[in-house]
């Protein structure tokens, strides 16, 4: 979350960026709340006091008498105290549930707007395909190998399950491990995280693990939620710790199922596996210095670039909108393939994206560090970045690879774990 003294200081700056974000936030209210919280500690500090000073006197008292009135007016000042110090509370409570929804600050070089004003930045090394026949898409490919069944997944689960069966078993473990040792090569430590999490920890994270708004499955009469991404699981690792200095970057490699209820997301561009309800995905995620936030995040882009261009992929990089950043992302890059198979003539179709999140999930989970030559501490920056999605990612290999003879290829770089150069018709 953003700071509260930041937040009051320049009350007009948040409120742009909030109309910005298209987040509806009274920071009007936000600060009024604020001087009356300052005004209810005063209160109950100023009678806390004089409560004191009260009973310092009764000892003192000529006769019962006055020891009674003092006893009378000091219960009565320590009534007045718990009062205030209580209204105090409710007010805390009230601007901390207001704080909590405003969006992190946005740099000051994306586009302002929806998810349509999004700036294009550059295309990878595979050019987009050009066929000589009319391409499958992902589903007809996989009714033709026999990858995919939805049916039964529905039948098992509901609508947005799947099973998995043959060369797509092997192709989603392909995926992991290259992605896996394409990062460790890298500085990054492989972790696998839990699939569920503590809702404080998805609150921090930025998540909404309650509500109509939620992609969350909750645990029922717990306070655990199935994880929409080992972004929320990373990112707690680390939760109410202090590091120094010296730790940091620390790189982390994670991966892990990822559950989403994807409500209101049917349609034609949603079939397959572009949009499920659980996926398997690897994600990095770093704990950094802020000075080098920027330029950290800047490399987990050229790691996605290099992933999806050793895949042979075809794709571009967008620099995402105001409107479609999300609460915690301070700036996100989105890299999009190319899906001939998808809408009429083919689409881009979102695979990855990294975002740089400041200080605004530390602030919530209280992530800080210490420098060596400075006293106090600070709080870290985060940021996250998907390596591999690997529904998506199967999504553009077979349709991308398609062969006129109805095989697909398999991108060189799997090759060794799938154990076959393609899938034959």
């Amino acid at each position: 979350m953003l700071d509260r003294k930041y937040i009051i200081q320049n009350a007009d700056k948040v409120r742009l960026n909030c109309r910005n974000r298209g987040v509806d936030c009274d920071i009007d209210k936000l600060v009024a709340l604020d001087s009356e919280r300052l005004a209810a500690l005063k209160l109950a500090e100023d009678l806390n006091r004089q409560a004191n000073e009260t009973s310092k006197q009764i000892p003192k008292a000529k006769d019962d008498q006055q020891r009674a009135e003092l006893i009378e007016k000091g219960r009565q000042l320590r009534q007045q105290k718990e009062a205030a110090q209580k209204q105090h509370d409710e007010l805390e409570k009230q601007i901390s549930a207001m704080q909590a929804v405003i969006p992190n600050l946005t740099h000051p070089d994306v586009p302002i707007g929806g998810e349509d004003d999004a700036k294009e930045l550059f295309f990878g090394k595979t050019p987009v395909p050009s066929f000589d026949f009319r391409p499958l898409d992902h589903v007809e490919l996989g009714e033709k190998h026999d990858l995919f069944d939805f049916e039964a997944g529905a039948r098992v689960t509901g609508a947005g399950f799947y099973y998995l069966k043959n060369a797509a078993v092997r192709l989603d473990l392909a995926l992991q491990q290259f992605a896996v040792a394409f990062l460790a090569e890298r500085g990054f430590t492989p972790v696998t995280t839990p699939d569920l999490a503590l809702t404080s920890i998805l609150q921090g994270i930025g998540f909404t693990p309650r509500g109509p708004e939620t992609q969350i499955y909750s645990i029922e009469n717990s306070e655990l939620n199935l994880v929409g991404t080992a972004e929320i699981t990373l990112g707690g690792m680390l939760a109410g710790q202090t590091v120094g200095d010296e730790q940091l970057p620390i790189r982390l490699c994670g991966l892990s199922h990822c559950f989403r209820t994807e409500a209101g997301a049917a349609g034609r561009a949603s079939k397959g596996l572009y949009r499920v309800h659980q996926f398997t995905k690897v994600e990095m995620f770093a704990f950094t210095l802020p000075e080098e936030s920027d330029s950290v995040h800047q490399q987990m882009c050229d790691l996605e670039c290099e992933i999806f261009d050793a895949l042979e992929i075809p794709y571009r990089v967008i620099d995402t909108a105001t409107g479609d950043l999300g609460g915690p992302a301070y700036r996100k890059f989105d890299l999009e393939a190319w899906m001939p198979g998808r809408g009429d003539g083919g689409q881009w179709g979102e695979v990855t994206s990294t975002s740089n999140c400041t200080d605004y999930q530390s602030r919530r989970l209280n992530v800080r560090f210490k420098r060596t030559d400075k006293k106090g501490t600070e709080f870290v920056h985060t940021l996250n970045g998907t390596a591999v999605a690997t529904g998506r990612a199967m999504i553009a290999i077979l349709e991308n690879h398609q062969q006129a003879d109805g095989s697909v290829s398999i991108p060189k770089v799997l090759q060794p774990w799938v154990g076959q150069a393609s899938l034959q018709a």
